[in-house]
This record gives structure tokens, C-alpha cells and sequence, in this order.
């Protein structure tokens, strides 16, 4: 399968795409200003321990204190170890408010929630994961080859065991690991070893808050953990950031030079992949599919809902088969765009009511193909009698539209408005309360244009009534300012 790593940089923030058969797979944005903070490992404080959460805050020098549970606290033992027996430890036997504490951001502040973090430190590589406080050795899931993967754990131990790998520590190796040499793995053990003696020499620095390592910008984390054999190109619209992809390619992926490649054209390379279309795309809330069916997809605090329907489809057979072909396309799509948006935690598919099981059995094993390719690690459960299908998706960072968007300042994030009516109705109650509480002549009702048009028009007759009940002139003023669901009622 062909794919494309895109590479948009500007002065304001870098975007990289990830595109397979020409579609939009996955969407990465870093903001000059919001650089994502995983990955990255600190020198914090604790400000607050919460004994009846087992948890604790700390402030690593983000805006919001950040998060730690005690199943996240590592004990380590007296050569600098972690213990790996499990331990039931109260949070205030582990920490107390003012004790400084390594950690690393395991996931991003996300909807008013801060940064969660562990003290489970690992720095990662080309081909591995290095966990400096941890002996254990272990390879990606995603290897399945089984002579391979035998290959690779052979090959690892002996380069820790030649290396002398500070003490025998931890590796993973990585699924970009498949097919590598011993040569390639050494080199990138030793730089991890020197990578780690940094981090190591920052830690004894002093006991003011602030970073021991951050990890690489965005288009080298792409260039790291992005690359597969199926790449076979990767465009990159900026001179300056070329120069850079190709200086890392040059030290650690050599094979990868002649792929890169600088795109000068005057066409936005993102609009020659019409990524932007599908951004906005991503943004709606309907999914338009081929058939004519659609996805509803709504992303709430709690959970994430997809609703599949028909739309305007109506097949070529019977019922049973224009629904079967509908949801086969729903799951693909699904699984799609739970990447492209990148929606984590609890997710709903509600699929179309299927009476035949080999059916159901057929949308849930299509579904769980496409999310084999899901970088994300997700988790699905069986089709339930309703059509339903429960999955859970790790939310690591913000959503797309977390990101790209902000609560809607008019509806309150509801993503509805009362209608003109409603609020007539509730100016008319207001009206009622204040000419009873006080003993003016008149009353000024201020209000959108919207709302007053229909309270000289519609609501006239009410109008005339409501001033004869209460005895008093009522006058109407517009606010272009407000918005239909604001206004005020005050007396003259």
C-alpha cells in the first residue's frame, strides 16, 4: 500500500499528514506557541497530595498542575532499579507537598484536565525504547513474525550484553526495529546511553522546577515514529525544515534520504492532497459515504457517538444487503476517522439493525481490520443484540477539534440556541417579576434584532396585553451586540 508523509511548515506552526491510497489517515499539529509537552521529562514539585484519590498534583512548570495516580509511582530499589512486584503503597507513604520528583507527560492537558504523568522514564529512538531504571527487554506487538521476532530479542541481547548498557537496563524494541541489523541496533543503544548521561547531568542541577529532556519538534517525531516500508515519499514544503529532515536522515535513516524530497511548486502542498478539505471535514459533524449512507459522529466529555444510516442509499437487491454494504462501509470509514480526529475514551457505534449474525459477524471483523492499522491502541467489543458496538480508543492528546476549535461563546458549548419565541416568552415572565417588584411608568426591554421583530409582530397582541396587566408602557430597544438568547428588562 502506497503511502505519503507531508510535512507543512510555517512560522506559526507545523502540520504534519500521514496519506495512504490518496485518503487522509492521520493529522498532526504543533503550534509555536502549544507545543505538546508528552514525551518530555521534568524536574517537578508536589503541590498538593490527595489521599482519597491516591493520587497527587504537581507543578511542572505548565499552566495547569499536572496529574499523577500511585499506580504511576515506581519504587525503585537500592542499586536504582524498579521493583516490579506489584505494591500496595498509600500515595502519602510515597509523596508529600514540597518533595521534588522526576517525572515524564504521558498525555497531554486535555478539556480542562492537566498533563497525567509517571515516573516510569523512558527516551525513545529509531529502533528502541530505552527505560534506563528497568532490565526488562520486550518487542512491539505489532512485530508478528515469530523467527523475527526471535531474530530481533536474540539480537538485542547481545548488543546490551557487548554494550555494557548502563548496568543492563531496558530496551523495547520498536516496530520500525523489523528487518534491522546488529550494527543499526548498536548505534542506537549507544546514543540512547548518551542521551540518557545528559538527561542524568540536568537531574543534579539544582532544585528549582524545569525540563530535563524534551522530546524532538513534530516533523522528527514524524520522520521517527511515522516511517514504515510503504512510505515511499516524504514532501516537505519548507527549505529550512528539508535541510534539517535531511541532516537526521543522513545520522539515522539513511535508506530514507533518497524518499525525501523538497516541494516548491506554487500550489499549497496540502491543497494538492486537498488535506485542508479534509480537516474541515473532520470538523462537521456528518461523514457523507460513498453508497449515499453518512456517519453522525458526536464528541462529547463522556463518549464519543457514531450513528450509521442509509441516507439516500437504497441498493440494487433487498434490504438485508443494502444494510449489510452500508455498515461494511460505515466501519471502514469509522475506523478512519477515529484517526483523523484523532477521538479517544468511551466510543459508541451504532450501527444499522442487522437480522442475519454472519452479517454482524462480517462489520465487526471489518471494523477491527481497519483498526489494525490504528496506531492508537484500541479495544472492541462484541456486537450487541441493539446493533451496538463498545470500543475504547487511549486518548494520549487532544482531539482535532480540541485543538482547532473553542466552546461555542453563543450556546454555551450546547450546540443549539432557544428560539426567538422561547426568549419572547422568557422577556414577557421578566416583565411580570420586575412590574410587580417595582413601581415605575415605564419599561425598556433591550434585546436582539431578531427578538424584537417578532415582539412588535408576531407577539404584538401579547405586547398589548402584558402592558394593560402590569399598567405600565413597555419600549423596545435593539442591541446589535446581543446575542438571541441575551437580554435585559429595566425600568425608566
Amino acid at each position: 500500500m502506497s503511502a505519503e508523509i507531508l510535512i507543512n511548515a510555517t512560522p506559526m506552526e507545523t502540520r504534519v499528514a500521514l496519506i495512504e491510497q490518496g485518503l487522509l489517515q492521520e493529522i498532526y499539529i504543533e503550534r509555536r506557541n502549544r507545543k505538546g509537552p508528552v514525551g518530555n521529562i521534568y524536574l517537578g514539585k508536589v503541590v498538593r497530595v490527595m489521599p482519597g484519590m491516591q493520587a497527587a498534583f504537581v507543578d511542572i512548570g505548565l499552566e495547569r498542575a499536572a496529574f499523577i495516580h500511585a499506580q504511576d509511582i515506581t519504587l525503585i530499589d537500592g542499586e536504582g532499579f524498579e521493583v516490579n512486584e506489584s505494591q500496595d503503597v498509600e500515595i502519602s507513604q510515597l509523596l508529600h507537598e514540597g518533595q521534588m520528583l522526576v517525572v515524564q507527560v504521558v498525555k497531554e492537558p486535555i478539556a480542562g484536565k492537566g498533563a497525567r504523568l509517571t515516573t516510569h522514564l523512558s527516551v525513545a529512538s529509531r529502533y528502541l525504547v530505552y527505560m534506563p531504571r528497568n532490565r526488562h527487554l520486550g518487542i512491539s506487538q505489532r512485530i508478528e513474525n515469530e523467527e523475527e521476532r526471535e531474530r530481533l530479542m536474540a539480537l538485542l541481547r547481545t548488543c546490551v550484553e557487548s554494550s555494557g548498557a548502563l548496568d543492563q537496563s531496558g530496551f523495547i524494541l520498536r516496530t520500525a526495529a523489523e528487518g534491522v541489523s546488529e550494527c543499526e541496533l548498536q548505534a542506537d543503544i549507544q546514543f540512547l546511553q548518551k542521551l540518557w548521561r545528559a538527561v542524568e547531568k540536568r537531574m543534579n542541577g539544582g532544585g528549582e522546577i524545569r525540563p530535563l529532556y524534551q522530546d524532538l519538534v513534530l516533523y522528527m517525531r514524524a520522520m521517527r515514529d511515522l516511517f514504515h516500508p510503504d512510505i515511499q515519499r516524504i514532501r516537505v514544503d519548507n527549505r529550512e525544515t528539508y535541510d534539517e529532515v535531511m541532516e537526521f536522515c543522513k545520522h539515522f535513516m539513511p535508506e530514507m534520504e533518497n524518499r525525501v524530497e523538497l516541494y516548491q511548486e506554487e500550489r499549497p502542498l496540502f491543497d494538492l492532497y486537498s488535506v485542508d478539505d479534509e480537516i474541515q471535514k473532520a470538523l462537521g459533524r456528518t461523514v457523507k459515504l460513498k453508497s449515499g449512507g453518512n456517519l453522525v459522529i458526536d464528541q462529547n466529555e463522556a463518549m464519543t457517538t457514531i450513528d450509521v444510516n442509509t441516507g439516500a442509499f437504497l441498493g440494487s437487491r433487498n434490504q438485508e444487503e443494502t444494510i449489510l454494504k452500508t455498515n461494511l462501509e460505515a466501519a471502514k470509514a469509522s475506523a478512519r476517522q477515529l484517526k483523523v480526529r484523532n477521538l479517544g475514551g468511551i466510543i459508541i457505534l451504532d450501527f444499522i439493525d442487522m437480522v442475519n449474525d454472519e452479517h454482524k459477524r462480517q462489520v465487526l471483523r471489518t471494523l477491527q481490520k481497519a483498526l489494525e492499522k490504528d496506531p492508537v491502541r484500541t479495544m472492541v467489543t462484541e456486537m450487541s443484540d441493539l446493533g451496538l458496538v463498545e470500543m475504547t480508543r487511549k486518548r494520549n492528546r487532544e482531539s482535532l477539534e480540541q485543538m482547532l476549535c473553542h466552546e461555542c461563546p453563543t450556546c454555551g458549548g450546547r450546540g443549539t440556541v432557544k428560539t426567538p419565541e422561547t426568549v419572547c416568552y422568557e422577556v414577557f415572565r421578566e416583565i411580570l417579576r420586575v412590574a410587580k417588584a417595582y413601581e415605575n411608568d415605564s419599561i425598556l426591554v433591550m434585546a436582539s434584532q431578531e427578538v424584537v421583530d417578532r415582539l412588535l409582530d408576531e407577539d404584538s397582541a401579547m405586547v398589548a396585553d402584558m402592558e394593560e396587566l402590569v399598567g405600565k408602557n413597555i419600549r423596545f430597544q435593539v442591541e446589535l451586540m446581543y446575542s438571541t438568547e441575551q437580554f435585559d428588562v429595566v425600568l425608566y
